[in-house]
C-alpha cells in the first residue's frame, strides 16, 4: 500500500476525534482580530504556516548536514539546531490557526501531524542538551532521528496541503471557467436588497449584492474552504463566509478577515435597461 493511501486512513479513523476536540479547545483561545489574521497569513495573501515551517526545518537540515560532512563543525551545527527550536513557536502557532478551520477529516491527519512533528521536535531538543554536554554523537545521532520524524510529518502535512489543497485557493479555476464577454443576469429588481442572492454564469457560481445604489457581484464560492458565499451575510461593506467567518470587500473581493488568504474574484458590473450584466475582469 502507498504512503498515500494509509494516510487517507488517518481520515476515517474516528478515535482521533477526542484529541481533535482538546486540541480544537486550545486553538479556540487564540486571539481573535489581527493577531489570528496575521497567523493566517492574510497581510502575506497566502497562508503563514508553509513559510515559517522553513524556518526550523532549514536549519535542522543544515545542521544534519553539517553533522554528517567531514571536519569540525560542531559549534556551527549546535548554533542551527538552537535557531532550529527557536523558530518553532510561530510554526506551531500558525499551523494550529490554519488547523482550527479545516474539515474534520482533515484534522484528523493533523493532529498526526502535529504529534509526529512534536517529536521531532523533542528529539532536536535532547540533541541540543547532549551538544551543550559535550555528548557530541548522542547529538548527531538524535538530530538524524529527529530529521526522520520531521520528514514523515512533511508528508502528512503535504497531504493536507497538495492532495487536501489545504490552504489553497478553492475558487481559483472558477475564473477561467468563466467565458469571457458580457453575461446577462437577468432584471436587477430579482436581486434583494442589503442580503446576498446566488446566480451563475455558465455554471460559475456568483454573488450578488444590492447595497443602496450599488450592486457588487464576485465569484459565489469562499476561497477558503469553497463555502457558497450566497449562504453568507453582509457586515460593513463586505460578504461574511457562512462556514469559517471569512470577509471579503463587495468592491474588489479583497479579504478582510480570515482564515482565507486569497481575494474573492470581483467581476465588472453593468445595468442595462434595468437588467444586470456581468463579465470578468480579465475580458
Amino acid at each position: 500500500m502507498r504512503l498515500g493511501e494509509r494516510i487517507r486512513e488517518i481520515e476515517h479513523e474516528d478515535r482521533l476525534d477526542p484529541v481533535v476536540a482538546r486540541v480544537q479547545a486550545i486553538a479556540d483561545r487564540l486571539p481573535s482580530g489581527r493577531v489570528r489574521d496575521l497567523l493566517y497569513g492574510v497581510p502575506i495573501g497566502h497562508p503563514l504556516h508553509p513559510v515559517m515551517i522553513h524556518l526550523p526545518m532549514g536549519a535542522w537540515t543544515a545542521a544534519v548536514l553539517l553533522d554528517l560532512l567531514p571536519g569540525d563543525h560542531r559549534r556551527s551545527a549546535r548554533i542551527l539546531v538552537d535557531a532550529g527550536l527557536l523558530t518553532v513557536p510561530p510554526a506551531v502557532l500558525s499551523g494550529l490557526a490554519d488547523w482550527s478551520r479545516l474539515h474534520e477529516r482533515q484534522q484528523r491527519v493533523g493532529v498526526v501531524h502535529a504529534a509526529v512533528n512534536g517529536v521531532g521536535t523533542l528529539l532536536f531538543g535532547a540533541s541540543c542538551v547532549a551538544r551543550a554536554r559535550g555528548r557530541w554523537t548522542w547529538g548527531k545521532a538524535l538530530a538524524l532521528a529527529g530529521l526522520g520524524a520531521i520528514g514523515v510529518g512533511g508528508a502528512l502535512g503535504g497531504h493536507l496541503a497538495y492532495y487536501r489543497a489545504s490552504g489553497a485557493n478553492s475558487a481559483d479555476a472558477f475564473v477561467d471557467l468563466l467565458p469571457e464577454g458580457w453575461h446577462d443576469l437577468g432584471p436587477l429588481e430579482r436581486y434583494p436588497q442589503d442580503a446576498p442572492a446566488g446566480d451563475e454564469v455558465e455554471g460559475v457560481p456568483v454573488m450578488v449584492a444590492r447595497t443602496g445604489g450599488t450592486v457588487s457581484v464576485l465569484v459565489g464560492a469562499c476561497p477558503h474552504m469553497g463555502a457558497p458565499l450566497a449562504e453568507g451575510e453582509l457586515v460593513d461593506g463586505c460578504v461574511r463566509c457562512p462556514w469559517h467567518g471569512s470577509e471579503f470587500r463587495l468592491d474588489g473581493g479583497t479579504v478582510v478577515h480570515g482564515p482565507a488568504t486569497a481575494a474573492a474574484e470581483a467581476l465588472e458590473t453593468s445595468v442595462v435597461d434595468g437588467r444586470l450584466w456581468v463579465r470578468s475582469r480579465a475580458s
